[in-house]
């Protein structure tokens, strides 16, 4: 069980990733925020706790790995990054222009701390797999953890990639899925209707553990049970708002790739420092004896 001060540093954390991607998109620039912002509290966890990673040594061959398989939302992992200090930090208003190494999709090449190109989607789940393998032939005790949104779960690949990790009785990968309901035109269940999610990762043979992704505590847990679980893989299905810290992002699909005018920019900027406000008032009462 996690600690408080642990919990409170890493909620902290993910409002500031919040902020950083409002840095990041700007006014005018079209952005990822729906599913970037509704992983913060996941990368939170992974990057400031749960992982093994050393900042001064992005390519530590003792590191854990980060796949987003959903790179269009890789604006949440430069946040990430960024408060590693692993990017410089004004990189954040040169992302998604020919002047920065943030673009709009990973680019292992140009930026640092990425593991794979990814944002053809359905391919990260094989990527992060070929990855476990790698690790346990060279008997590293390194784990992969891949996220996934749960639009992409439409694609055949993913499946290919669970039933394979099953066979193989990989157990060094977690994979986590962003289970927030919406993907880039709609409701997901209007578009393809994927039911009993837990189930159907059950029945390809993975430990699954379901959550509330926006809580610190349950993500927390839930990454170290996955890390006990052996002879199988664990994926983590985290329900969690499209949007999340944006009420006007919230739920909606034309933020999946939106863009901020003046007047939401400010609105947004307000809305991040009211929580920061309430954040910081609730941690201080519960610190009181």
């Amino acid at each position: 069980m996690a600690d408080n001060v642990t919990i409170q540093k890493l909620e902290r954390l993910a409002l500031q990733l919040r902020f950083d991607l409002l840095e990041m998109i700007g006014v005018g620039k079209a952005g990822h925020l729906g599913g970037s912002s509704s992983m913060a509290e996941v990368v939170a966890c992974l990057y400031f706790h749960a992982m093994r990673y050393n900042p001064a040594n992005p390519k530590d061959p003792e590191r854990d790995r980060f796949l987003l398989s959903k790179g269009h939302c890789v604006l949440i992992q430069y946040a990430a990054l960024v408060e590693l200090g692993v990017i410089p930090r004004e990189e954040l208003k040169k992302a998604k222009t020919l002047d920065g190494c943030l673009q709009g999709h990973p680019d292992m090449d140009r930026t640092p701390g990425i593991e794979a190109v990814t944002g053809s989607l359905g391919m990260g789940l094989s990527i992060g797999l070929g990855m476990a393998l790698g690790l346990r032939l060279d008997g590293r005790p390194n784990r992969v953890y891949v996220v996934m949104g749960d639009g992409e779960l439409s694609e055949g690949q993913i499946w290919e990639a669970a039933m394979a990790a099953a066979a193989y009785k990989v157990d060094n990968i977690t994979g986590i899925v962003d289970f927030n309901h919406v993907q880039a035109t709609g409701p997901t269940k209007q578009i393809l209707h994927n039911p009993d999610i837990a189930k159907k990762w059950n029945a390809f043979g993975w430990e699954v553990l379901e959550i509330d992704g926006h809580n610190i505590g349950q993500i927390l847990n839930a990454l170290e049970k996955a890390k006990k679980v052996t002879g199988r893989p664990a994926v983590i299905i985290a329900e969690t708002i499209k949007g999340k810290g944006f009420s006007f992002a919230e739920n909606n699909a034309a933020f999946h790739n939106g863009v901020f005018t003046e007047d939401l920019y400010r609105r947004a900027l307000s809305e991040l420092q009211a929580q920061r406000t309430a954040l910081e008032s609730r941690h201080a009462q519960e610190a009181r004896p």
